[in-house]
Parts: structure tokens; C-alpha cells; sequence
């Protein structure tokens, strides 16, 4: 009979907690959620003040028996589930099952797991925190209402299967709306001129950019302003007017916040933000090292604070000091966003003397390059600022303004370590100009106009997303992976590349709802909805009413929308392909796996077709048309269209006119669309065995 029972979510947290306490305590994980709302029906009573019905989850059975046993047995059993709101919520389930043991039930949470935290916790246990389980549960009703009394529309109107998410739509909208704007976007003509000069003391050439005329700055837009411009300097003195000489610091970014974490780790590791929180979990529920058993190195990954235990400032101190040396240290501390919740500290490494060369052995690629990652900001977030040395030089050319700008790094400071990436354009560096004086005359080498156009927007990037959904107030630190993996899967976008772009699904689904529900899918809305779970994780709201609340207006828009798309078909775009079985044409719709053509008299004539995307370059071996299909993983390869039958070309790379072809390129195209066929195979073959059953109990919300 063990005296303490230590609760906990995944097996990888219990191993690693087990080797801090003694031989009287049994630790054992709950495999995540034990309880949830049914996913067969809406399971909140909307006539009864929305009592959620929680039911134990399928599959669960013998876990919960032994949890019982095992409560049993214990004198005391400590609920430490993750230190966050759906964390509070599995331990307030927990609770609940284990209801006969009350009295032994216990709550306690760490921010890392460590020796020190977890024996601190357990010194301090306390009880669950309602306030915080109600704002989890308000969550998860709201967003089952909406999921539950919206999706059968789309079933009705677009197709069976779909649904719609409080968040999840809004991240689509913003993505459709994005997509217009690059479409609508008329590219403005602008000019730049550039003067490639001389110092002809020091023989060295440096350029200087056209700012305006008389001191003030001139926008160019056509080519004659450019001629004027030219006409009028064409025999003009370059004299240096004017020089600024000075200093710049750089400061380091803060430690990461789960946002920032994920955009960096998009940026400069090409992970998608699933990949990047589920190795994030493996890193802080424990990694086995050699010589020190299973450890948890990082903090808990999800969190929107960038504070630091002084702990753990002291930590990086030493680290810093004995590593750079004491020139290269600076006790920073940042300013947290005032919407954030601040309960955990930012993520940081949980031992400052575990860098990552120094186990890279013991980790996997992916868990190396991220552990790094977060190590190197969080060292460099404790250190001095990068320093330069800048100089700014006007430039007369008659009556116009020629600006010139140099600077030349002289102290790195937290450079040395870590420089924080971004998502826009990255400046060159700039290099030092020539020792010019005031008043002195510099050779023109060479006038350079430059034409450009102005560019509409960047699609959005997973990193680019999250940001903007962190910027608007939407959804938080937990919901911005799941929210983007979401309207993935559900193919309301895709990637190109790494850009996110809404396909034909997603655009109408997107009209349906904003046209529709426009008090439901919009930013400040949903941003709003976030600040009220707020309010009640603080006590200053009661969950109940803010659903009563929401429901009364929600309700009536549910069936006014009803009645005005009662009698409203979407028409399905026609093809130009005929239907050989029943010859009428073929229309364009939309399935689990992306747009295919189907006769329009189903169900007398069920005939589907694929839509194949082909290039104008022959096959190179067999002068075929060549077809672009897609990986997987959304990969594009080229193949003929007589393979295998009587032509094997395949290659990953879009054919050349004139291009022979290497048959040995061909062996990994080969291997990585074999594996497509078999699992896409398998799906089909499953999804006709259990179409009726999962038509009933598909999950239509967030």
C-alpha cells in the first residue's frame, strides 16, 4: 500500500517523477482526459442552464477501475495534472470519478520537473481551482453549441461531414480574406535612384539612395520624374553636406512564450507548430539521459509570460560568466503582455548546466535542434546588447539629397549566441562607409534607377498566423496548434509551400458562415469570448451566465439563418468533361481528399473522376502527357500518363524540353508514392466499411 499516489497525464511525466520520491509513493498517468461531453449528440442541456453531460470517455473502463484501486489504497492521492486550464479540468474529472476518496484528493502543480519543484509541490498541495475549471468548461461548451447547432448546416448546404469551429472559422476567415486581398491588389509603380560613389582618398566605393530635394523627402513614381531628376544633377558636384557618427544597441528578444516558440521553430526549423509542441511535451515531461536517468529540461511549453524565476536568472549568471565571461552578462527582466495570463514562467531550460552538444547523443534530430533552440534564447535573453558603430552621410548633389547609412558590429554581446528570426525580408547587413569629412567632393562611378512595383501582402505561414492571432486576441497559448492542425485536416486550407492558402471548401464554407453568422465569426467577437474566460478563470464571472448570455442572441440567429437558407441550393460549378456512363456534364465537388468531378444525377449514376493536373512539357522518355499529382505530405512529383503500363518516368522535378531523363532520380519518387497509394488504399477501404457508422458520430466542433 503505497501512503502517496501521484496522478499525472502521460506515462513519460510519471517515469520521470518517480525517480524524486521514495519507494512509498506509486505514480500513474491518466492517459490525458478521463471524462469529456459525448460526441454523439450535443451533451449540454440547453433546457436545464446548459448542464454539460460528461460521460466517461470509451475505452476507459479498466483505467478508471485501477485509478479507483489504487485511491483506495493510498492515504493520499495528489492530482498533478498540467499547470494550465485544461490541466485544472482533468484533475476537477479526476475528482469526479475518484468522488468516493474525497477526502484524501489533493491538487498540486509544477511549472518544471525537477527535483526541487516537485518536492516543493508536494509540500504544498492545495485544492482545485473551480474558477479555472469553470473557464475550461466554458470553453468546451460554448464551442460544442457552436460546433453542434452550425455544422448541419454545412451538411445541408455543402457537404455531409463538414463542420464548423468558433476559432478554427475565424483563422479560416483570415486566411480567405488575406487571399482577396492579394487577388484584388493593383502593384503600384515607384522608382528608387542609386548613386555608386567614390572616396577617392581612400579608393573606396560605397552607394547612397536618393532621398528628395532642399532637405525634403521626394517620393519618385514614374520613369519622367526619374529623367528629370537625372537631367537636372547630370553635371552636378557630389559633396558630403552633412555626417552623423554613432552608437547602436541591439537588444536580445525575451525567453519564448509558446507563440513566439512556435513561430521561431516555423522559421528556423521548418517545423509545423504540431511538431513543434509535440516535441516541446517530450522535452518537459522527460527525456532518459545518460548518467542522470529520465529529466525534464525544459519548463511547461505552454504559457503566453516571458517571466523568469530568479532561480533560474541566477542559473543563467553563472552559465553566462563562465562560459563568455562577466562583460557578456546583464540581468534582464521583460515586460509580460498584460492579456496574458502569467501563471507559468516563459520556457526556458530546467538546468543551465545541461547544454545541448553536451546530451546531443541522448536526444532525437528533432528534440536536439529544439532543446538548442530554446536554450540559446533564454542564455542570450540574460545577456548585453550587441553594439554598433554607425555613421549617416548626406550628400548634395545641386539641389537633391543623397543619403548614405553604414554601421560595423563592435561588441556582440548576446549575438554570440542567438539572433532572433522574422518573418518579413531580411535587410542586408551594413557595411562600414569610407572615413568621409564635411564638405568633401566624392566621384560618381555610376547612376542607377531602379524600377519596382509595390507587393500586396504575404500569405500567411503557420508562424505568421499564430501571430496574427495572438496580435487580435484570438484563442490562446493552447489552442493555436490544434486550431491550425484542425482547418488542415479538414482541407479548408493547404499549404503551398509554407504559405497557407484557403482552398475552394474553405472559400465557401467561409461565405456561408460570415454571411450568415456575422455576430459569431469575427475577430472582435472571438477575441471578446477569450477576455470573458478570462474573467472567469479570475472569479469575476459566472460561467452560466456568460453562456446565457451568449445563447439568447446566438439562438435566434440559428433560426433566422434556417429559414433564409431553407429554400437556398448551392449550384455546383459545371466542368466542360462529359460523363461517359450517362453523358451529361460533370460537375466539380468536394470530398475527403480535395476537388474530383462527379456526375450531377446521382444517385441514378454514381461515375467520379479525378481531376488531373497536367503540364505542356511531353514526357522526356516517352513524349506522353505528363500528370502533377501529390505526395502525402502535399509534395507535387510528375509522372507519365502510360505509367506503369508501358513508360516508368517519375521524378520530383518539373521536366525540361529537351531534357533527358535519369532513371535513378526516380528510386525516391518511387518509394514515397508507394507509400501514398497503400495508406490512401487503406482509407478508402475503411472509410466504405464504417461510412454509415461515422456519419452518426462524427465530432463537428473544435
Amino acid at each position: 500500500m503505497a501512503d502517496k499516489l501521484i496522478i499525472v497525464e502521460s506515462p513519460a511525466k510519471a517515469n520521470t517523477i518517480k525517480k524524486f520520491l521514495g519507494g512509498n509513493t506509486k505514480v500513474v498517468a491518466s492517459m490525458g482526459h478521463i471524462r469529456d461531453l459525448p460526441k454523439s449528440k450535443l451533451g449540454v442541456d440547453v433546457e436545464h442552464d446548459f448542464e454539460p453531460e460528461y460521460i466517461n470517455i470509451r475505452g476507459k473502463g479498466d483505467l478508471i477501475k485501477s485509478l479507483k484501486s489504487d485511491a483506495k489504497k493510498a492515504k493520499t492521492v495528489y492530482l498533478a495534472t498540467d499547470p494550465d486550464r485544461e490541466g485544472e479540468a482533468i484533475a476537477w474529472h479526476l475528482a469526479k470519478i475518484l468522488e468516493e476518496n474525497k477526502e484524501k484528493i489533493t491538487r498540486v502543480t509544477f511549472n518544471e520537473i525537477t527535483n526541487t519543484a516537485v518536492q516543493k509541490a508536494i509540500k504544498e498541495p492545495r485544492k482545485i481551482d473551480l474558477n479555472t475549471v469553470d473557464a475550461q468548461q466554458a470553453r468546451r461548451v460554448l464551442d460544442r453549441i457552436v460546433g453542434y447547432k452550425i455544422s448541419p448546416l454545412l451538411w445541408k448546404k455543402v457537404k455531409r461531414g463538414l463542420s464548423a469551429g468558433r476559432v478554427q472559422s475565424v483563422a479560416v476567415k483570415l486566411i480567405v480574406d488575406r487571399e482577396n486581398e492579394i487577388e484584388n491588389f493593383i502593384p503600384q509603380e515607384y522608382w528608387n535612384i542609386y548613386a555608386n560613389l567614390k572616396d577617392e582618398k581612400s579608393k573606396k566605393e560605397f552607394e547612397a539612395r536618393f532621398f528628395g530635394k532642399d532637405g525634403k523627402k521626394q517620393e519618385i513614381n514614374s520613369k519622367e520624374q526619374v529623367d528629370e531628376i537625372l537631367k537636372n544633377i547630370e553635371k552636378a558636384k557630389y559633396v558630403v553636406s552633412e555626417i552623423k557618427k554613432g552608437e547602436k544597441k541591439r537588444n536580445p528578444a525575451p525567453p519564448f512564450t509558446t507563440s513566439t516558440m512556435q513561430q521561431e521553430a516555423s522559421r528556423k526549423l521548418g517545423f509545423t507548430l504540431k511538431k513543434t509542441m509535440s516535441i516541446a511535451q517530450s522535452l518537459y515531461e522527460g527525456v532518459k539521459i545518460s548518467d542522470k536517468g529520465t529529466v525534464g529540461l525544459i519548463t511547461y511549453m505552454r504559457t503566453d509570460s516571458t517571466r523568469i524565476s530568479e532561480e533560474a536568472r541566477a542559473a543563467a549568471k553563472t552559465h553566462i560568466v563562465s562560459t563568455y565571461g562577466e562583460e557578456y552578462y546583464e540581468n534582464r527582466y521583460y515586460k509580460t503582455n498584460k492579456e496574458a495570463q502569467d501563471a507559468h514562467e516563459g520556457i526556458r531550460p530546467t538546468y543551465s548546466d545541461i547544454e545541448p552538444d553536451d546530451i546531443k547523443e541522448d536526444l532525437s534530430k528533432d528534440q536536439y535542434k529544439l532543446y538548442k533552440l530554446i536554450y540559446n534564447r533564454f542564455m542570450a535573453s540574460q545577456m548585453k546588447p550587441a553594439i554598433y558603430d554607425t555613421m549617416a552621410v548626406n550628400i548634395k548633389a545641386n539641389e537633391y539629397d543623397f543619403k548614405a547609412n553604414g554601421q560595423n558590429l563592435k561588441f556582440k554581446g548576446f549575438m554570440i549566441l542567438y539572433v532572433e528570426g522574422t518573418d518579413e525580408k531580411e535587410e542586408q547587413e551594413e557595411g562600414m562607409l569610407p572615413e568621409l569629412q564635411e564638405n568633401q567632393e566624392v566621384k560618381l562611378i555610376k547612376m542607377n534607377p531602379k524600377q519596382s512595383f509595390t507587393e500586396p501582402p504575404a500569405r500567411y505561414t503557420e508562424a505568421s498566423l499564430v501571430k496574427a492571432l495572438e496580435e487580435k486576441g484570438i484563442g490562446r497559448p493552447s489552442t493555436y496548434s490544434p486550431t491550425i492542425t484542425t482547418i488542415l485536416e479538414r482541407r479548408y486550407i493547404e499549404k503551398e509551400q509554407k504559405q497557407l492558402v484557403p482552398t475552394e471548401l474553405g472559400k465557401i464554407v467561409n461565405k456561408l458562415l460570415t454571411e450568415n453568422f456575422t455576430d459569431v465569426i469575427n475577430v472582435e467577437f472571438t477575441a471578446k469570448i477569450e477576455n470573458d474566460f478570462d474573467e472567469i478563470a479570475e472569479g469575476k464571472e459566472e460561467w452560466k451566465k456568460m453562456i446565457r448570455e451568449f445563447y439568447g442572441p446566438f439562438e435566434k440567429e440559428l433560426e433566422k439563418v434556417e429559414k433564409e437558407l431553407e429554400h437556398v441550393e448551392l449550384v455546383d460549378e459545371v466542368s466542360d468533361v462529359q460523363c461517359e456512363k450517362c453523358g451529361r456534364m460533370m460537375v466539380y465537388k468536394f470530398g475527403r481528399y480535395g476537388k474530383f468531378l462527379a456526375c450531377p444525377g446521382y444517385p441514378e449514376c454514381k461515375n467520379t473522376k479525378a481531376i488531373v493536373e497536367t503540364i505542356d512539357v511531353p514526357c522526356p522518355k516517352c513524349g506522353a502527357v505528363v500528370q502533377v499529382r501529390k505526395t502525402k505530405r502535399k509534395r507535387n512529383y510528375y509522372i507519365c500518363e502510360n505509367n506503369p503500363a508501358s513508360c516508368d518516368y517519375i521524378s520530383w522535378n518539373k521536366p525540361k524540353p529537351g531534357e533527358k531523363w535519369n532513371p535513378e532520380e526516380a528510386e525516391e519518387v518511387k518509394r514515397e508514392t508507394s507509400k501514398t497509394v497503400k495508406k490512401t488504399t487503406k482509407k478508402k477501404t475503411a472509410n466504405k466499411k464504417t461510412s454509415k457508422k461515422s456519419a452518426n458520430t462524427k465530432k463537428t466542433e473544435e
